[in-house]
């Protein structure tokens, strides 16, 4: 399969799974995320993301990172795309990368450089010398909006770069970035933040988005999808009004809440999702009734109790 192919099969819901932690030890639970991977697979998602940031990847040890992507790929086991996240330094990155590579993942997501000092032409050295390290795609992250889009210019022309997770919430700008790289080149376009923005950012040229959601309610995100690739904008606007909620509960605190929610609702479910650790604290009990509140709503709770029952 080409690469240029194999970004088609990109312009889906990337689903990233979260981490499950003990809550004693904070040690990962292997069979907790087991059970979080199977659960996406039976929901029908065709990408899933591993050492995403919604798997909390900054708060795993390299170690961990390289054992949750091994156990991923096993488990998934050519049953959807695994795309692996990796990160830190470039030289960590691209260590990263081909240990992803050698584990049998699909593709690699370079997160964007978390160093507090970013150039653009060093943002283009650092994304090229990753990607030119590796034998699989690579799909860049594109999150601090300090960093100039001009540098896709560039990148997006290799053709080891299949696609673009672009998070930064300005729509003019996503906009003017599509129209300026050829579709030539390939690149699958993806809404970094999830159904909250999908609908505006499809407008715009995207074609797939990320989800912390599909591990809660998976029906309600390949709903939206359905919707989006139809071009119903009636059932597009009726999800975002029942999705909305819950995404706006996961940006509270400058987005402190996004994984920690998500945990949550899983956790009341009867899901194994665990807890998060550091530097993200627990739900303060304000937080946790909207969560029980919205999953009443969605008729979610009644289920699990009858279920239990």
């Amino acid at each position: 399969m080409s690469y240029g192919e194999f970004s088609k099969r990109l312009e889906t819901i990337s689903a990233i799974h979260i981490t499950p932690f003990d809550e004693e030890t904070r040690e990962i639970d292997w069979k907790g995320l087991e059970a979080n991977i199977e659960a996406l697979i039976a929901s029908g998602s065709e990408v899933i993301v591993t050492c995403g940031n919604t798997g909390e990847f900054y708060a795993l040890t390299l170690e961990e990172a390289k054992e949750v992507t091994e156990r991923v790929v096993a488990q998934v086991n050519k049953r959807a795309i695994v795309m692996a996240g990796i990160g830190y330094s470039a030289d960590t990155a691209v260590e990263l990368g081909r240990h992803a590579q050698r584990a049998g993942a699909d593709c690699v997501m370079i997160h964007q450089p978390i160093h507090p000092y970013i150039t653009k032409e060093g943002a283009v050295s650092y994304f090229r010398k990753v990607m030119e390290s590796l034998d699989i795609p690579s799909t860049l992250y594109l999150k601090d909006a300090a960093v100039s889009d001009d540098i896709l210019l560039t990148l997006a022309a290799l053709p080891e770069c299949v696609g673009v997770k672009y998070a930064i919430n300005d729509l003019p700008r996503f906009t003017h970035t599509v129209r300026r790289i050829p579709e030539e080149y390939g690149i699958a376009w993806i809404c970094g933040t999830a159904e909250k923005w999908a609908p505006y950012f499809f407008r715009a040229g995207a074609k797939g988005f990320t989800s912390g959601l599909v591990n809660v309610v998976p029906g309600k995100s390949h709903a939206m999808l359905k919707a989006l690739r139809e071009d119903d904008w009636t059932a597009v606007w009726r999800l975002w009004e029942d999705i909305l909620p819950f995404e706006n509960l996961r940006a509270k605190y400058n987005a402190g809440n996004n994984v920690v929610i998500v945990k949550e609702a899983m956790e009341q479910l009867g899901l194994r999702a665990g807890v998060t650790r550091e530097p993200v604290d627990p739900l303060n009990e304000s937080d946790k009734k909207e969560v029980t509140a919205l999953l009443a709503q969605w008729g979610l709770l009644k289920k699990q109790e009858e279920a239990v029952q």
